[in-house]
């Protein structure tokens, strides 16, 4: 596949054009800007890396991951907010590095009734791995106010070799099959060549049947099923990704690729999809053959002149910015920025929504679509206009 660079910049406006795919800068000063809103008061939160809300219609039931190992139970009632421990599994999980910690979270379908719930963490590792990243199912057994430290059954454990690039999400799919994120394995460079590699679960997306009682079964739609490849992975050639979403009207699974030291990324997933890492960061050539036949081009991306980490959001689906239906949101965790991508594929315009302080480890999206602000400093904001 070849790349057909059209340079930097052309007045405030830029393009990269390959096989097909289309992206354009928009002006940063736009007549739509957000405006984050603080919400939870003065609840006290430590380095924040997720925020969910449980479904149902009844009251306000939040879950707040910390880095630490810590999830915290927030029942709101109005502007109240009540705060609980959900579950502490801070002698458990290794935080220690920056990338390391507890890093995902996901209430099972039906969690109402089975009280299952899926929690990614690293522990520490062994002479042969600096980290071990870990897959376990929890269960509630007082209806979803507590999580039972007792029940953990561990799924999977895949060793980190070092302790960087461990990505950790995880999310069930429309389809009822649950998805986890891995780096491919950390250092920088991808010096093992994990990413290419698919006889290894580093720099993957893996696609797993968790509806039984035992550890996970494979979907029999798995793109390598009975073929070069190990079983788990839905998608490949991933460097780091850091918070993906299903688009809740399309289905369409959205994802940020951290990168290396010059372009970061937004990808939409399709089954069996290799994203290029290491050959590629971005659209750009990294190493190796980079032109290669296959390799999946990414929807946007952006330089390190605009930030250093990106963290993906949700498309927007809800009522009070209705400016924003149909478009993307998603952030960078140094610099603050928040854009949107808006239009369709194969052709998008990414554009300046809002440019603040806060380090974003996450978006979320509450049960009408609306979508939040996850600030690792302890805050929680709701994107208003």
């Amino acid at each position: 596949m070849s790349i057909c660079r059209c340079g930097r910049w052309i007045l405030l406006w830029g393009i990269l054009c390959s096989s097909g795919i289309v992206w354009a800068d928009a002006p940063a000063v736009s007549p739509l800007t957000l405006k984050p809103v603080p919400v939870f008061g003065a609840v006290a939160l430590k380095k924040p890396l997720l925020l969910l809300e449980a479904p149902g219609r009844g009251a306000r039931i939040w879950f707040v991951v910390e880095q630490a190992g810590r999830v915290l139970r927030l029942e709101q009632t109005g502007t109240a907010v009540k705060r609980t421990v959900f579950v502490d599994l801070r002698r458990r999980v290794e935080s220690g590095p920056n990338e390391a910690g507890l890093l995902g979270m996901a209430l099972a379908p039906g969690f109402a009734q089975s009280g299952r719930v899926y929690l990614s963490y690293t522990r520490k590792g062994t002479k042969t791995a600096s980290l071990v990243s870990v897959l376990s199912r929890f269960t509630s057994r007082d209806g979803g106010r507590s999580l039972d430290p007792a029940s953990e059954q561990v799924l999977l454990q895949v060793a980190q070799p070092y302790s960087n690039h461990n990505g950790g999400h995880v999310l069930f799919g429309p389809d009822g099959y649950l998805y986890f994120g891995l780096g491919d394995g950390g250092s920088a460079g991808d010096p093992k060549g994990h990413g290419q590699n698919r006889q290894t679960l580093l720099g993957s997306l893996l696609r797993l049947d968790v509806s039984g009682d035992g550890v996970y079964q494979i979907p029999p739609d798995n793109p390598f099923v009975n073929k070069s490849g190990l079983p788990e992975i839905y998608a490949y050639g991933l460097r780091n990704p850091w918070r993906w979403s299903f688009d809740r009207q399309t289905g369409d699974l959205w994802l940020a690729d951290v990168g290396q030291n010059a372009w970061e990324e937004v990808n939409v997933i399709t089954r069996g999809g290799n994203y290029g890492w290491n050959l590629r960061e971005g659209a750009h050539c990294y190493s190796g053959d980079c032109r290669r036949a296959g390799l999946i081009e990414p929807v946007a991306e952006y330089s390190h002149d605009d930030g250093c980490s990106i963290t993906g959001g949700y498309v927007y689906r809800s009522k009070k910015i209705p400016d924003l239906t149909g478009v993307y949101l998603f952030g960078d965790f140094c610099s603050g920025k928040i854009w949107g991508l808006f239009g369709r594929g194969p052709q998008y315009t990414r554009r300046l929504l809002w440019e603040g302080k806060l380090n974003i480890a996450a978006f979320a999206e509450d049960r009408e679509g609306e979508v939040y602000i996850v600030d690792l400093g302890g805050k929680v904001f709701q994107l208003s206009r």
